[in-house]
């Protein structure tokens, strides 16, 4: 009973004069431009023939152009293939390939640094910055058909461009949205087929549980050919008339925390290290000076003190949220451990790309320590083991938001969905009787211990990614014992001015104190300082399977 283009057909005419959609300090669009927009781009999707299921490649960075064509083509019953603007040449074109796609979105900075000879499967390369063609290919004349869809707009739309009679045409639940490549943890690109239905169910839950209203303002900064991003900072708000800010490339930490004062945005959407970083470097060093350990010892100071912090941090993010969404990767303990104390309005989310993205949440009053949420009403949610609510299986999802499948990889979807429609996420986790699930780690990232214990990598980070020069680790298995690969916080390196061999010593000598928190089966055996940062995925996770034995010294030696 959840339709997307019906949510976003209604929030457009019930909010035809309210701001919806800016670049950071530009000028914004209300909900009835926004409608014009589209209207405009079906004209010209009409004058060059695109047909309902073809598919339209959008690279590049977050922008309000971007945006307008993103809904534009899911609103004509295309199917839109968003990149992200970092991906290599190589990756495009391969990308364009294999998603057959007819057109491609870029912009001028990115289509230059192209090869038009490797994408000549499309139809045209149009720019994102005028809607005006780059490059055409064939015979198609895209160009030259082009010309005709102002007459289009006038005769077929312009006569239903009010906020009474604005309407989008009608899409079946199982059609293709959003064809997404992504390379997750695993290292191997896929084509996520994400139909109409799971961008609905998703959209419903964010509309019945999630804290935003009509004119809401919120800050869009994490990349939007992601789906987290994309469906919480953009599709969600969309349909309850709320005001999207739009920031570019990724941006620098002070521009973010700049934009938050400006902006003032009521949900905010973000990833762990993004909070860890803002603990480790500014709130941890002034909690460990000898006066505040004092105060903290003493109950009524300590309450002060607590209070002093929560107001900083609530301003530091713009002062006006409702509650802080953190989700893309795991939460580290001893920073949610500090949130709780000082009383942050956060809560932490799980999901993956597959299921377009939730797979749990709870809201900030409601959330369990620890835990990643409880499983969305829209999934079914199982662990295979032989106590699902103590000892740790893969977690298995099942119900609308669910891919189609693997873009054209048959064998690989059957290996993730099974025959009963389970899908299988590679996630190792426990779930309670009321749906709340906690995790522990990837299946395929698990270390089998000594005496067959279960290592959970991400434990044995999760306490390093607490020591002062420690930016990110990974802990790795090294003929048969533990090592933990550490790349240093550049920010406190240079605050401190340490020389290289000074961060190697100190950042090795946090062996011994990560041990002391370690069961006696977990002990690491060496850390091994990497002077080049870990490549990420695009939610910030580091691609494991480029460090395990196998891979490190082939991905050092490219290097």
């Amino acid at each position: 009973n959840y339709n997307y283009i019906k949510y976003l057909e209604e929030g457009i005419k019930d909010n035809w004069n309210v701001l919806a959609l800016a670049d950071y300090k530009k000028t914004p669009i209300s909900y009835g431009d926004l409608a014009e927009s589209i209207y405009r781009l079906h004209s010209h999707f009409d004058a060059c023939g695109l047909q309902k299921g073809d598919k339209v490649v959008l690279l590049g960075k977050n922008s309000l152009n971007w945006a307008k064509v993103f809904i534009s083509v899911i609103t004509y019953g295309a199917v839109i293939v968003p990149l992200l603007p970092d991906f290599k040449s190589e990756a495009v074109y391969s990308l364009v390939a294999h998603s057959d796609a007819k057109f491609l979105f870029t912009s001028g900075f990115i289509f230059n640094k192209l090869d038009t000879k490797e994408l000549d499967g499309l139809d045209a390369v149009i720019s994102i910055e005028s809607f005006q063609v780059l490059e055409e290919f064939g015979d198609t004349q895209t160009s030259e058909a082009m010309k005709s869809s102002e007459e289009i707009f006038e005769k077929k739309y312009l006569p239903n461009l009010s906020s009474t009679k604005f309407k989008l045409g009608k899409i079946k639940a199982d059609d293709l949205m959003i064809l997404s490549y992504t390379s997750g943890t695993s290292g191997v690109p896929k084509g996520v087929m994400i139909p109409h239905r799971s961008i609905a169910a998703n959209v419903w839950y964010g509309r019945k549980y999630m804290p935003l209203e009509t004119g809401d303002p919120v800050l869009s900064f994490l990349p939007l050919a992601h789906m987290y991003g994309c469906a919480f900072e953009f599709l969600y708000p969309l349909t309850l008339g709320c005001f999207i800010t739009l920031l570019g490339r990724v941006p620098s930490p002070n521009i973010i925390m700049q934009a938050f004062a400006d902006i003032k945005p009521r949900l905010i959407l973000t990833v762990p290290l993004v909070i860890e970083k803002v603990y480790k470097n500014k709130i941890k060093p002034q909690i460990e000076t000898t006066k505040v350990k004092a105060a903290l010892k003493v109950p009524i100071l300590r309450t002060q003190v607590l209070k002093k912090i929560n107001k900083s941090i609530t301003e530091s993010f713009g002062g006006n949220f409702k509650e802080i969404v953190i989700g893309g990767a795991p939460f580290n303990p001893e920073v949610e451990d500090f949130f709780k104390a000082t009383k942050i309005r956060f809560s932490t989310g799980y999901g993956m790309t597959e299921c377009g993205p939730l797979i749990s949440y709870t809201g900030w009053k409601k959330r369990k320590m620890y835990s990643a949420g409880k499983r969305v009403d829209t999934l079914k949610v199982k662990v295979i083991s032989r106590d699902q609510y103590n000892i740790p299986g893969e977690v298995l999802v099942k119900g609308d938001p669910v891919m189609l499948g693997y873009y054209k990889n048959e064998k690989l979807t059957s290996q993730v969905i099974d025959a009963d429609g389970w899908l299988h996420t590679g996630d190792l986790g426990i779930v309670d009787k009321d749906g709340t699930i906690s995790l522990k780690g990837r299946s395929k990232s698990m270390i089998l211990g000594p005496s067959g214990q279960n290592i959970y990598p991400e434990e044995i980070e999760a306490v390093a990614d607490t020591f002062k020069l420690v930016g990110q680790s990974l802990t790795v298995e090294r003929e048969g014992k533990l090592h933990i690969l550490v790349h240093p916080d550049e920010m406190a390196v240079k605050s401190l001015k340490l020389d290289a061999e000074k961060v190697k010593d100190t950042i090795e000598g946090y062996l011994d104190p990560i041990n002391e928190k370690m069961p006696s089966y977990m002990h690491v055996s060496k850390i091994e300082v990497l002077e080049e940062p870990f490549e990420l995925t695009p939610k910030n996770s580091i691609k494991r399977f480029l460090y395990t034995t196998e891979n490190y010294q082939v991905h050092r030696v490219k290097d």
